[in-house]
């Protein structure tokens, strides 16, 4: 082509291509979804929230202007509306998780977190079911958890007193909850509450979900970044090689010892049969090590941060929170805490305003579409929905946007709509395999806490901007700190 034409040729080959872009935006099914104008022609907006932290403010204020059902982005769709979130997360329906899953973890192996086919999970959850079940965790891991909750809580101790700062409650529950996720999976603690730092391991973990945030929102970026020779970027960009060779203790120690001395995978071969086992592959284990430390350590650390924050701000609930504690027996048995009426209503109430992972839950629209709200999406379409809007929902909970320690102590109480709107773990068959575990930690750590930092109170350089929510698929505090003092003499029951 001559080169004088070669200009003319680029502007209508972008001007056709702009006018076919208008017209399918406008002519498609989803054209009739409420949305901002610009959600039709491009996701740089959602993307922009994304990268930025605010993903799960921005969706949320979407639906707050636009209602149940939104179009965030040419090819996604937001739903809040509670029949359109039971007909998304029910066992059965058909809506698989998207590829989204896949790009933000390693992409050697997909694990039970991304696996898209439904066979192929089932079966994955059946060994995790058995290992992860509250009896198996109970008589083989209730010792460790509560080991480490206990050293945690003495840290912090130390520290809230002897320290003019005060203790960082979230390094300590940090420490605290990666010790005992890795020595669940590898089979041995990393020893960090005793050294009160992070290992190079968990430096790479966590520069490894950065990665998957970029490769799963801007893989472009991501494919550019390898080849930028700074120390800092190329930690983030090989952080998952780092991870799968660490995988290896996993299959060392899933291969010998017996009881505590295995890991979890141990015990899910040995629970196993013969067909069950050759699909536990060592490639497996090297990527499921990784992907539970990555689901068990920050979220548990973050929700008993906000936990510690949420009721130091309230001293007549911190008050009548000690004086359950303390009047439970010295062991403070897991019977005990699950028993325990003020505490459990506390802990409830802090997953639903700040349960570490209550953005997207990404879903691709099966064959017969999804009718919701008066509108039909059809086959193929990206919809999400999230936790963040659902537990906001003043529809739904009474003065939602308040912290009220006291909401869920008669469960019997709940009505239906509660019930279907409160998922902190995740909803339907891709509920968190891990809850159980979780739960363990969150009485123990909570429950320690208030019986050995009674009259706990949140240092004097901590501000709420400190704890204002940063979501990067888990929220952190924007602070990524929360530090408390306790009064010496004080730190002990009465």
């Amino acid at each position: 082509m001559p080169s004088n034409l070669l200009l003319p040729a680029i502007v209508l080959a972008a001007v056709a291509y702009l006018i076919k872009a208008f017209y399918s935006a406008n002519t498609s099914a989803l054209s009739t979804l409420p949305g901002p104008w610009y959600s039709k022609y491009t996701n740089i907006v959602l993307r922009y929230h994304i990268l930025t932290g605010r993903r799960i403010f921005y969706v949320d204020a979407l639906h707050q202007r636009y209602g149940g059902v939104v179009r965030i982005a040419p090819r996604e769709v937001a739903v809040s509306d509670i029949s359109g979130i039971a007909k998304i997360h029910k066992i059965g329906s058909g809506f698989l998780k998207s590829e989204f899953y896949q790009n933000l973890t390693p992409t050697r192996e997909p694990g039970i977190f991304a696996m898209q086919d439904p066979h192929a999970h089932a079966a994955r959850r059946r060994l995790f079911a058995r290992a992860f079940s509250n009896s198996n965790l109970k008589t083989n891991w209730e010792s460790e958890v509560r080991s480490k909750a206990e050293l945690a809580v003495q840290k912090i101790k130390q520290d809230a007193v002897g320290s003019a700062k005060g203790a960082d409650v979230l390094k300590w529950w940090t420490l605290m909850a990666t010790d005992v996720i890795a020595h669940l999976s590898f089979g041995e603690s990393f020893h960090m509450l005793e050294l009160g730092k992070q290992t190079g391991y968990i430096d790479a973990l966590q520069a490894a979900l950065l990665s998957g945030v970029l490769r799963a929102e801007l893989p472009l970026v991501h494919t550019l970044l390898r080849y930028i020779p700074t120390e800092r970027i190329q930690k983030i960009v090989t952080a998952d090689d780092v991870v799968f060779e660490y995988g290896a203790l996993a299959i060392r120690n899933m291969r010998q010892g017996v009881g505590n001395a295995m890991n979890l995978f141990g015990q899910m071969v040995a629970a196993s049969d013969s067909q069950e086992k050759a699909s536990l592959r060592d490639e497996d284990v090297r990527t499921e090590a990784g992907n539970l430390i990555i689901a068990g350590s920050d979220t548990t650390a973050v929700t008993l941060t906000y936990l510690v924050w949420a009721v130091l701000n309230q001293p007549q609930l911190q008050a009548d929170l000690e004086r359950e504690i303390a009047s439970l027996s010295a062991d403070l048995t897991l019977s005990e805490l699950e028993d325990a009426p003020l505490l459990n209503s506390i802990l409830d109430e802090v997953l639903r305003l700040y349960g570490a992972a209550p953005g997207a839950l990404p879903r691709i629209v099966p064959s017969q579409g999804l009718s919701v709200n008066g509108f039909h999406i059809p086959e193929g379409v990206e919809v999400s929905t999230q936790a963040y809007t659902n537990h906001r929902d003043s529809s739904i909970f009474p003065n939602a946007l308040q912290f009220d320690g006291r909401r869920f102590l008669d469960k019997t109480t709940m009505t239906s709509q509660q019930k279907a709107a409160f998922m902190p773990f995740g909803g339907g068959s891709r509920v968190c395999i891990g809850l159980h575990l979780a739960w363990m930690e969150l009485r123990l750590g909570a429950a320690l806490f208030f019986r050995h930092c009674r009259g706990a109170t949140l240092s004097s350089c901590m501000s709420d901007d400190m704890m204002e929510m940063d979501n990067r698929f888990l929220i952190s505090p924007k602070g990524h700190c929360c530090y408390i003092r306790v009064e010496k003499g004080g730190q002990e029951e009465a």
